[in-house]
């Protein structure tokens, strides 16, 4: 089976890749992430992608640039719907991709976390599918998130502390404040 892995970064591509081949299927790897920013972190995920790539010898696909002003115009003014129309940006590009350069299926690690909304993700996935004629590979692959984050510090690779949006980056830091101002209040 030949079949597209959308990545979204390589620490949780390890254990979709593992868990992929473990069933004799061997991915070829696809990079399509406007929805990271800023740019820096677009480029350091972008960089560890392509390393981890060639160390565990997998073929990698690279599409896109950097796409902040696309993704703003998306996603606004309804910032808080911003997950939908970034699932829907990758699975599109992704099972398109696939239909047009004869793979028979896709797939993504954004399956992978434990964050993501997992039903919304699958639920987009299968309508890219659908739309383009080729068949969406359904793996949860979220029992293998801890064991895969473990092995991408193992392996030095970049990790990320957020989503990839600016607006999961300012979620991140509005937490931090809460959650201290809580702790010092049980005190």
């Amino acid at each position: 089976m030949k079949t597209l892995l959308h990545i979204c970064c390589a620490p949780c591509s390890i254990m979709c890749i593992e868990s992929l081949r473990s069933e004799n299927i061997e991915p070829v790897g696809f990079w399509f992430n406007p929805n990271i920013h800023p740019y820096t972190e677009y480029r350091s995920r972008k960089e560890a992608l392509i390393q981890h790539a060639k160390d565990v010898e997998m073929e990698l696909i690279l599409e896109g640039d950097y796409g902040l002003r696309e993704f703003i115009r998306n996603v606004s003014p309804d910032f808080d719907s911003r997950c939908g129309y970034c699932y829907s940006v990758r699975a599109e590009a992704a099972a398109s991709y696939a239909a047009e350069h004869g793979f028979d299926s896709f797939t993504s690690t954004l399956l992978i976390s434990p964050y993501q909304n997992h039903e919304l993700l699958r639920e987009t996935m299968e309508k890219s599918a659908e739309k383009y004629g080729v068949e969406f590979l359904y793996r949860d692959f979220r029992p293998y998130f801890r064991e895969g984050q473990e092995k991408a510090r193992e392996k030095g690779l970049y990790m990320q502390k957020y989503c990839g949006c600016v607006f999961s980056e300012e979620d991140r830091y509005r937490k931090k404040p809460k959650k201290k101002k809580e702790a010092a209040q049980a005190l």
